[in-house]
């Protein structure tokens, strides 16, 4: 990946993570995980990023007691390495436990800039 696109990666990834915190303070259930979701569908590509995404999914659903949630997210954490190892990754899955984590999915359209096709 080239440094421009890391960089805007990053930024975005960034960026939903504080819209994130700050609907999760806000109360705003639906709207965090929608900012959690979004960031995994970019970051599902490269290992650490991915990770993070469903570490924060995890802390979040145990913030929340959502056990199921907090189950899927354990699974998705050991799942996560093997899947970015050997580049079998569901595109546009959006790491939710509500959905199979090998589930494909649609991008969305404004999400497809950060999305490198080739990696999935």
């Amino acid at each position: 990946m080239g440094d421009d696109k890391a960089s805007a990666v990053l930024t975005f990834l960034t960026a939903e993570y504080h819209a994130f915190e700050s609907a999760a303070r806000a109360g705003h259930i639906e709207q965090a995980w929608r900012h959690l979701e979004r960031a995994h569908i970019v970051a599902q590509a490269r290992l650490w990023p991915h990770c993070r995404s469903h570490w924060k999914m995890l802390i979040f659903a145990i913030g929340l007691r959502d056990w199921r949630e907090a189950g899927g997210q354990m699974v998705r954490l050991l799942l996560a390495p093997a899947g970015n190892l050997t580049g079998r990754l569901p595109v546009g899955n959006s790491g939710r436990a509500n959905i199979s984590a090998f589930a494909r999915a649609e991008i969305p359209p404004d999400l497809l800039a950060f999305v490198d096709p080739g990696s999935h």
